[in-house]
């Protein structure tokens, strides 16, 4: 027990550093976050004039004034419910069709499988810049801009490469066995995805969905291409944009702006954030 106890501690003092540092490291990031937050609570003179940091010495002057206004002026309600309608279907869909294209690449042999991934593979490194005025003009004559669905579509195009990487890795990597058993008792492919391959994938599924929304929730660059400035379909990133004018006015506002786009990320970190190991981790060790 004195052998064990001590093994532990020599452990403990030697991995001090290690973890005083990540502490400092995660403090030094939590700070602009805790900043950001007490200043949407200040008044917009002392936003102005003083650094947030003084907001804790007295006398203490705290509001809702820049909650209010965001939410009834700003059309931020209407967008906060854009952007839930613009990220889960832009979720749900690349993940589904995801799902059935990592099954196929992992387990079922057809002509250029290989070289079509290797296709897909070489997308990841596209810049998404370049394919902007060509989807536009598409989407221009099919009359897609400015459209909920044409945005989905958008979305799901660019997240199908990264999502059918990363679940081919996970489900390639399946024991072969289950398989095996699956088509001996007459299980045809249909049966194995939905029985066997969904289950067992749903780490890398919900990391995948969790990377997925983040990234349409924060986006700003597609959704301003092909949505444009429409209030009515204007997702929360445009809206917080465009609240300061074009003599830089009403900046003030982008503190309890900025939190309210935060919120919700911040508790789908909380929640599954052991879904973002799974994420990195999936399909990279064998066994």
């Amino acid at each position: 027990m004195e052998t064990r106890f001590s093994s532990k501690l020599v452990n403990a003092v030697r991995k001090g550093p290690l973890h005083a540092a990540i502490l400092l490291i995660c403090l030094i990031w939590f700070i602009p976050t805790f900043g950001l937050f007490v200043s949407s609570f200040r008044p917009a003179n002392l936003i102005l004039t003083t650094g947030w940091w003084k907001a804790f010495k007295p006398p203490f002057v705290f509001t809702l004034e820049n909650y209010y206004k965001v939410i009834t002026t700003s059309n931020m309600g209407r967008s906060f419910i854009n952007s839930l309608i613009i990220s889960i279907p832009s979720t749900v869909m690349p993940v589904i069709i995801a799902a059935f294209a990592a099954y196929a690449f992992s387990w079922m042999k057809f002509p250029g499988r290989d070289a079509l991934f290797l296709l897909l593979i070489g997308l990841l490194v596209v810049p998404i810049q370049m394919t902007l005025i060509p989807v536009l003009r598409i989407f221009n004559r099919l009359h897609l801009t400015g459209t909920f669905f044409g945005i989905w579509l958008a979305h799901t195009a660019y997240g199908l490469p990264f999502a059918i990487y990363l679940l081919r890795n996970f489900i390639g990597e399946l024991p072969v066995s289950i398989f095996e058993s699956a088509r001996l008792d007459g299980a045809n492919h249909f049966d194995i995805f939905f029985r066997l391959v969904l289950p067992t994938s749903m780490p890398a599924l919900s990391s995948l969905a969790t990377f997925q929304f983040l990234w349409v929730w924060n986006d700003l660059l597609v959704a301003l291409i092909y949505l444009g400035g429409t209030p009515t379909v204007a997702p929360m990133t445009v809206t917080i944009s465009n609240l300061v004018n074009s003599y830089g006015g009403g900046w003030e506002l982008l503190t309890s702006a900025a939190f309210i786009s935060m919120i919700l990320p911040i508790m789908m970190f909380f929640f599954l954030q052991r879904y973002f190991v799974h994420g990195i981790l999936a399909g990279s060790v064998k066994g």
